[in-house]
C-alpha cells in the first residue's frame, strides 16, 4: 500500500509539473436614487403618522405606514446597488463581434486559467468548460500542445494565457490607432508581465506551506476537478504531499524565505501600483486587473488568501474586481 502511494504520488506531482502554462502551476431607476438622496424628509415624513398610531390610532394604519416604512428602506437600498454596478458598468462589446462559440479546457484551481476566465468573463463572452484530468489528459488528446489553458474560439485554437487574451481583445476590441494611450499601454503591460514573472511564483509555496494548507487547497482542487471516485483519494492525499515538498524546492527556486511575507509584500506592490485608483485602468480594470485578480481567485478563499486579505490592503480592491466582473458569462452544461 505504501509502495502504491508513493508511486502515486510521483506520477501525481510530474502530472501537476509538466501539464500546465507555467509548469509548477497546472494544478493549482433615477426615482429610487432621488428617493435615497432624500431618505432624511422621508424619515420625518414618517414620523408623524407613526407617532399618532402609537397614541391611539387604527392598528391597519400601524402596519400600512411600517410597510411603507421597509419599502422606503428596500429602494434606498436598491438605489446604493444599483449606484454601485453603475459606476463599474462594463464596456460593451458589440454583437456582431462576439464569436459564436468558445470552449475553454481547463483545471478549475489552475491560475492562468482564471485569468483567461476573468477575461472573458468581464467581456460577457459565453464559454463553455472542459475539465481536463491531470493525470490521463484524455480531454486534450487532439490537440499537440499537452498544457492548460487551451482556447477554442469558432474552431481556432489558441494557447497560454497572456497571448491567448492578447488575441481575443484585438478580436473583441480593435486597437485604437491613437497615441494617448501608450503611456497607460506600457503601464498596463509591465503589471501583467509581473503577473506571469513573480506574483504566481508566491502562490504555490503558500497554498501548500504545511501539511493541513496542502490538504485543503486538494480538497478544492479534487472536489472541483475531473476526477474518478478513486482518483480522487489518491490525488487529495498523495498529491497534497507531493506538492508539499515540491513547494519547499520552489521557494529556493525563486529565494522566498518566507512565503506569507512573500505574499503580502505582493499584494501591497499591487496597492501601491494603483497609487489611488480604483483600477490601474483608472475608473475601469484593464488588462492587468484581470491578470491580477484572475490569478488570485482560486486562493482567496483558501487560507492563504484569507491571510493575504487579513493583514494587507488589497482587499477594496478585490471587491471592487468582482463587482465589476459580476456573474459568469460560462454556458453551464
Amino acid at each position: 500500500m505504501r509502495r502504491a502511494s508513493t508511486l502515486a504520488a510521483s506520477s501525481l506531482s510530474r502530472a501537476i509539473l509538466s501539464s500546465s502554462e507555467h509548469h509548477h502551476y497546472k494544478i493549482l431607476f433615477p426615482a429610487a436614487s432621488s428617493f435615497a438622496a432624500n431618505a432624511g424628509s422621508s424619515r420625518r415624513w414618517f414620523s408623524s403618522p407613526v407617532g399618532s398610531i402609537s397614541s391611539g390610532g387604527s392598528p391597519s394604519a400601524a402596519k400600512v405606514v411600517l410597510s411603507l416604512g421597509c419599502l422606503a428602506a428596500s429602494a434606498a437600498a436598491g438605489a446604493s446597488l444599483l449606484a454601485e454596478k453603475e459606476a463599474y458598468a462594463k464596456e460593451p462589446v458589440k454583437l456582431d463581434l462576439l464569436p459564436k462559440e468558445v470552449v475553454l479546457y481547463q483545471y478549475e484551481s489552475c491560475p492562468f486559467c482564471n485569468k483567461v476566465k476573468a477575461f472573458l468573463d468581464y467581456y460577457d463572452v459565453p464559454y463553455k468548460v472542459v475539465e481536463v484530468n491531470p493525470l490521463s489528459k484524455k480531454e486534450i488528446k487532439w490537440s499537440d500542445y499537452k498544457k492548460v489553458p487551451i482556447l477554442v474560439v469558432d474552431g481556432e485554437q489558441l494557447q497560454d494565457s497572456s497571448a491567448i487574451i492578447d488575441q481575443l481583445r484585438n478580436k473583441l476590441s480593435p486597437p485604437a490607432k491613437s497615441s494617448s494611450l501608450v503611456d497607460g499601454d506600457d503601464e498596463e503591460k509591465k503589471w501583467r508581465r509581473w503577473v506571469d514573472d513573480h506574483l504566481v511564483h508566491v502562490l504555490s509555496p503558500n497554498i501548500y506551506r504545511n501539511a493541513s494548507e496542502a490538504l485543503e487547497s486538494f480538497d478544492y482542487f479534487t472536489s472541483n476537478g475531473n476526477f474518478s471516485f478513486s482518483e480522487k483519494y489518491t490525488v487529495k492525499y498523495a498529491g497534497a504531499a507531493a506538492m508539499y515538498f515540491v513547494s519547499k524546492k520552489l521557494k529556493k527556486k525563486y529565494n522566498i524565505t518566507d512565503e506569507r511575507a512573500a505574499l503580502y509584500e505582493a499584494a501591497e506592490t499591487w496597492v501601491d501600483a494603483l497609487d489611488g485608483r480604483e483600477f490601474l485602468g483608472g475608473s475601469k480594470p484593464n488588462l492587468a486587473d484581470l491578470a491580477v485578480y484572475g490569478v488570485l481567485r482560486p486562493i482567496r478563499y483558501l487560507r492563504s488568501g484569507k491571510d493575504m486579505v487579513e493583514h494587507t490592503r488589497i482587499g477594496e480592491w478585490y471587491t471592487r474586481m468582482e463587482s465589476a466582473i459580476g456573474e459568469s458569462s460560462r454556458i453551464k452544461a
